[in-house]
């Protein structure tokens, strides 16, 4: 099915796609270990050949962090898929892999599968937004905020810094997280630890190679790494026939099957991404490994009916910022202007 077809999904039975599903939820060992090694044996590989390189021109160096950059993505999803407790067979496992492939990818393990456990359980559901999402106003919120409100909505929407900046953020948003209900002391001794670690790195890496090696190397592969992550999961929810709903309609099976997408990758990209945009799969069931999703999904016609995204396609929904309450779908800050229900929308 195409971005901009619209559908009605009846809710799938939670008995039915359980016995779908099981076959393919359980973790194989030795495939996840020859995963891991694909992943971060290259990628350590690629940071020294980086190193190396700096040698020669700096363009020699940043042409090499967009494969290493790939593999920092397949690294977090690695850390994605222990979070979920769905890579190894052992919860310790699962806990100290991530544990490291968070170090790597600047993110606290155990704060992290709080926030995307709160994703997974509100994905869709407009009374649970902000957290884990990408945060998406309605039209009726957005005509009603003040015009700093709106401001501040625009230039969070906007590309340049959603995915240019939001790196930054991220890198440092998560060296501190406050107490809260998604963030206990567990969390916070994860962040703890992981800064702890971040630091013992940088330490030992500044002694070895320097600062300013270190700077020109893991920036770039952080920040493109970084903006390929946020845009991987912008355009897997937001696109036009999305799915919204108040909590008290709200369902669980539509919402995975209605409200993600499947991103339709060139094959190496499938395989940078982990076979993240198999995202319909993965949300109705997280416990499923990522080289499983794709089997399930081909296996099994429950999952075809849904929307598929190509990178063109994905590309133009970007213009998409607001979930409109009356059409049902997620539309751009002209749609109001055209509509008449605005004249003005700054």
């Amino acid at each position: 099915m195409t971005a901009t077809a619209h559908r009605e999904t009846a809710p799938l039975d939670p008995k039915t796609w359980r016995q779908i599903v099981a076959p393919y939820q359980e973790p194989d060992l030795r495939r996840s270990v020859i995963q891991s090694s694909t992943t971060l044996v290259p990628f350590f590989a690629l940071l020294y050949v980086m190193y190396r390189s700096l040698a020669y021109p700096y363009w020699v160096t940043l042409l090499l962090a967009l494969p290493t950059a790939g593999l920092m993505v397949r690294t977090f999803i690695i850390m994605h898929d222990c979070g979920h407790g769905s890579y190894f067979p052992s919860r310790k496992v699962n806990d100290f892999i991530g544990f490291i492939t968070g170090v790597l990818t600047l993110t606290p393990y155990v704060q992290w599968r709080r926030d995307h456990a709160i994703h997974h359980a509100n994905s869709g559901d407009l009374e649970h937004r902000g957290h884990g999402d990408v945060y998406t106003l309605t039209v009726k919120e957005y005509l009603a905020a003040d015009k700093w409100t709106r401001l501040k909505y625009r230039l969070y929407r906007n590309p340049f810094v959603m995915f240019g900046l939001g790196p930054v953020h991220l890198a440092i948003g998560q060296r501190r997280r406050p107490s809260s209900t998604a963030t206990g002391k567990k969390e916070q001794t994860s962040v703890r630890s992981t800064n702890l670690a971040l630091a013992l790195a940088i330490a030992v890496a500044w002694y070895v190679i320097g600062l300013k090696a270190i700077l020109l190397i893991y920036v770039p592969v952080f920040m493109i790494a970084g903006g390929a992550g946020i845009w991987l999961f912008y355009v897997q929810h937001q696109f036009e026939d999305t799915y919204w709903e108040p909590h008290q309609e709200w369902d669980y099976t539509t919402a995975a099957m209605d409200g993600c997408s499947y991103y339709k990758l060139p094959r190496v990209l499938q395989w940078f991404t982990g076979n993240i945009g198999l995202h319909h799969v993965h949300h109705l069931n997280p416990r499923i490994p990522n080289y499983n999703l794709q089997r399930c999904h081909d296996e099994n016609s429950i999952f075809h009916n849904v929307t598929v995204l190509t990178i063109a396609e994905s590309i133009r929904t970007v213009r998409l910022k607001l979930w409109d309450e009356e059409s049902r779908r997620m539309v751009g800050y002209d749609h109001l202007r055209h509509s008449g229900r605005v004249k003005s929308i700054a």
